[in-house]
């Protein structure tokens, strides 16, 4: 597909329905007795991925005329593999989530999800008592998980690196724990998981300490829920960058989950002198963007947590005068691609200056959007490279993308969006 650089960018952006509340609002449906209800659910190939899995496993899910109903808390092993697909997410909270199933489940996944690690998730939750076991010297999928028809053990346990993903694990698994287990993480991770067990009636303490967190769960067995999912600000990120660097923007973004954890890419950008104008609800906010010059700043994966939205930041950095150090990227390598590598090549496409050390690395703009390259993005890149490249074809001189159809994994309306915003 090719992108041309647009003359201009205009109009009212709505996301997706956030992905990661999505994932764990049709888990602990399943997971619950009863007959929850989901408004707003993604509509990304990864959370679809998930509802078939929780179907495998005895969750009934029926579409209703505003969303899904599920009627779930009589799960069980499935004789089928739990296909994963590309999506990380859905294999790690899986692990935990099984640990409330007693029997044998096999998971798999597409060529790329095979390549991430899973030491990360299956060595805590083996101290709980799962049994993970697979044909490679090294713990990747496809995997077999065992779990006892005995209860879990508690655990008390610190994440040797942030992930929200290996602490939403612990935390489903420690619903079927023999006591209160305790998690510490210590840089602080998207909350989901916490608010939305505590919304279905788990009782679970959280409480900061430093720049990380200690929570506390006891035992229990969720309760149905009518969820209603915001916009994702994940997504929102790539339409707040394209507002700010292309040369002719008017943008607003409504209705966006504004979790703390979640929406540290604004802290961000207005530490690189972007306007950007909040407007706050209930759980949600709105934004608005113009187009605005920017000068660099340091970005370290503390102040965005899930590293998701480094790709975007990366194409704001190139348009931006000055070098633009992001720091403790080490996550960024085991996304859906290596997105440690590509945000380097995305950026020397562009036309900016890059210098990488270790799980750092630093890009010298090029002053402004007009400056940017014509250029390709190869096929190995993953959806959200796709669309931060698409952010700076569109504000530069457009770009050729290889393989645009990986936006669907999570964005699958992404491009009619984008031409509805530039016509």
């Amino acid at each position: 597909m090719r992108i041309e650089a647009s003359s201009h960018v205009s109009g009212i952006v709505h996301t997706p329905g956030d992905k990661s509340i999505s994932h764990r609002a049709l888990m602990i449906s399943a997971l619950a007795p009863g007959l929850s209800t989901i408004r707003g659910l993604s509509d990304g190939e990864d959370v679809a991925g998930t509802r078939v899995i929780l179907e495998k496993l005895g969750a009934v899910v029926r579409h209703t005329h505003d969303g899904l109903s599920i009627s779930g808390g009589d799960l069980h092993p499935s004789r089928e593999t739990l296909e994963c697909g590309n999506s990380g997410t859905t294999v790690r909270l899986l692990c935990g989530l099984l640990g409330l199933v007693p029997g044998e489940h096999h998971l798999d996944g597409d060529e790329s999800l095979r390549q991430r690690p899973m030491e990360r998730v299956s060595v805590p939750l083996g101290h709980m008592g799962l049994a993970f076991s697979c044909d490679e010297a090294v713990m990747r999928l496809p995997l077999v998980v065992a779990t006892p028809t005995h209860h879990l053990r508690a655990l008390r346990y610190t994440l040797p690196v942030p992930s929200a993903q290996v602490k939403s694990a612990l935390l489903f698994a420690a619903l079927r724990a023999d006591g209160n287990s305790v998690i510490e993480e210590s840089i602080r991770t998207r909350s989901n998981t916490e608010d939305m067990l505590r919304q279905a009636g788990i009782s679970l303490e959280s409480e900061d300490k430093g720049e990380g967190r200690v929570v506390s769960i006891s035992p229990g067995v969720p309760k149905a829920v009518n969820w209603s999912i915001p916009g994702d600000p994940s997504q929102a990120a790539f339409f707040v960058v394209l507002g700010l660097i292309h040369p002719t923007a008017q943008l607003r973004i409504n209705q966006i989950y504004n979790g703390p954890e979640r929406i540290g890419f604004i802290d961000v950008l207005r530490r690189m002198g972007a306007e950007i104008t909040t407007f706050e609800g209930s759980g949600v906010m709105d934004l608005e963007v113009s187009s605005q010059e920017l000068v660099a700043t340091r970005i370290s994966s503390s102040d965005i947590p899930s590293v998701d939205e480094v790709p975007a930041l990366v194409v704001a950095a190139s348009a931006a005068t000055g070098t633009t150090i992001f720091t403790d990227m080490e996550e960024l390598r085991f996304k859906e691609s290596d997105r440690f590598s590509g945000s380097i090549a995305l950026a020397r496409s562009l036309g900016a200056s890059v210098t990488s050390d270790a799980n750092d690395f630093a890009v010298t703009g090029v002053g402004s959007a007009r400056n940017f390259n014509s250029f390709s993005l190869p096929p190995s890149l993953d959806h959200r490279m796709v669309m931060a490249a698409t952010v700076g074809g569109l504000a530069g001189r457009g770009v050729t993308i290889e393989s645009p159809d990986t936006v669907a994994t999570s964005f699958p309306t992404f491009f009619e969006l984008v031409r509805t915003l530039t016509s």
